[in-house]
Formats: structure tokens, sequence, C-alpha cells
């Protein structure tokens, strides 16, 4: 995890946004299953898949990942920051240290997608390659910590990284508000996400909002992440498992209105 820049702790960067009615969810509704198809919740066929969870700080990427792989039989990786060697320099001089930072992390993340890509298994990353810049260097370069030089030669490594990486099959993008994410940082109290701010998560947000409008690399499917536990509600998990089955799958349905499903043609 990676934390605002200010707070001496090495930059924080995730996600905000989405539909709800993408997996069948009216706000301030309970998930139930009497709309969801369940008979098959265990593993998918053995097509191979790759899945990139993205999401705002306290969304629950680690927990739908570990979920996920664990249901479905699959691989997970995910996102590490300690062992990036310029952490130590970047603390000490942000503006300085900020390109290497995002570089390093970069070739990181990259590594990390072609490895799971390449695995026999279907496998499921948390957190995507696409955020570290659209996300991370771009809050870098907004806060002051990335001069313009840096920001633009950062993103042309990027560009040419991310286009020779295969395609993942899906995006899942978890969604929830700017107070629900700060409550959930409050009751995990790690020492590394003390000092981040609704100000801080919001910025966030908007670069999300922005990323996801036009992300285009593969399907996206948004999970309100608001009033869901991936912790202990088997009935979340397993509606979220089925509609990924389905958008894997290549399975959409069109639902009409009961209103309108008497009307038709003579």
């Amino acid at each position: 995890m990676r934390c605002p820049p200010r707070l001496n702790v090495a930059a924080v960067f995730v996600l905000s946004t989405g539909a709800l009615r993408d997996i069948g969810y009216t706000t301030g509704a309970n998930f139930t299953l009497t709309d969801c198809k369940t008979e098959h919740l265990g593993a998918l066929p053995m097509t191979k898949h790759l899945l990139l969870v993205a999401g705002n700080i306290g969304a629950g990427k680690t927990t739908i990942t570990e979920r996920i792989a664990t249901r479905l039989g699959w691989e997970a990786a995910y996102e590490t920051v300690s062992d990036n060697p310029f952490l130590p320099d970047f603390y000490a001089d942000m503006r300085k240290w900020s390109f290497h930072l995002q570089v390093y992390f970069l070739g990181d993340r990259a590594e990390m997608h072609r490895r799971m890509a390449a695995l026999p298994r279907s496998a499921i990353i948390d957190r995507s390659i696409y955020e570290d810049a659209h996300i991370f260097a771009r809050a870098l370069h907004s806060m002051g910590n990335m001069t313009d030089r840096d920001y633009l030669a950062y993103r042309r490594v990027y560009d040419l990284v991310v286009e020779s990486l295969p395609r993942p099959s899906l995006l899942l993008y978890l969604d929830a508000s700017v107070p629900v994410l700060l409550e959930r940082i409050r009751q995990r109290a790690r020492d590394i996400e003390t000092g981040i701010t609704a100000e801080y998560l919001s910025l966030l947000a908007g670069f999300y909002e922005e990323w996801i409008a036009e992300f285009d690399w593969c399907p996206v499917l948004t999970i309100p992440a608001e009033n869901l536990n991936f912790v202990t509600n088997e009935q979340h998990i397993s509606i979220i498992i089925d509609r990924i089955q389905q958008k894997l799958a290549g399975k959409e349905q069109v639902v009409f209105p009961p209103e309108l499903q008497n009307n038709r043609q003579p």
C-alpha cells in the first residue's frame, strides 16, 4: 500500500465510483440470490483467465482477491511496496526521487503481470499496472512531487511497457464512498495508513473516475463495495463470482422492467 507523499510514506494511490446495477444491486438494498444463478459457483472451465482488481484504499481489493482465488482455485498475486530500493531516497526528497520510485514500481508490476499471465492456470492480481500511470504517477505530478519533464518521460516508458503486455480478461473495479473508506482504514489501523485524509482519497477518486470511464484494455465489472462483506457473507461473494463467470463466458442478459414485459407487438 502506498501512502500520501506529504506523510513521509511512499505514495498511496487507489479508486472510487461505479455503477451499482452492473451486478443487480440497488442502493440501500441487501443482496439476495433470487435473481442470480448460483448453480455453477465452482471453478471455471479450463480456459486461462487473468483478472485484475482495482479499488480505492479500503475498498476490499486484497480480501476479494483472496476469496476469488480460494473459491475458484486460481493463483493470486499482491502488491508489494517495501521491496522498492528507492523508498529511503524518496522519503528524503520526493521531488528528486519520485521518477525513480515509479519506474521501479512499473517494472515490478510489469514483471508480475507477465508472470501471472504466463501461468497455466487462471490468475488474479490485486492492483493493475494501468493504475501506476493513470493514478499513482499522476497523483505525484499533481501534488508537485514529480516534475513535468519526469512525468512525461515516465508516461512514455509506461506506454511502451504496457503495449508489450498480454491483455487481461477482466478488470474488477471496487466502488465505495470516501466516508466508508476512511472508516475501514480506521478500523484496520495500519501504521502506513494513519495519515490518509478524506481530501487525499477524494483526489484519487477523481482520477479513478476519469480513468475507468476511458479504460478499454479489457471489459470492466464494477462492484458496489459500499455495503458488501466479502469476508463473512457468502451470498455477496457468490453473486460476484457468478457475475464474473458470466462476463468471462461472454454471456449477457437483457432484463426489462415488469411494466414493459407485456407490451408485445401485434
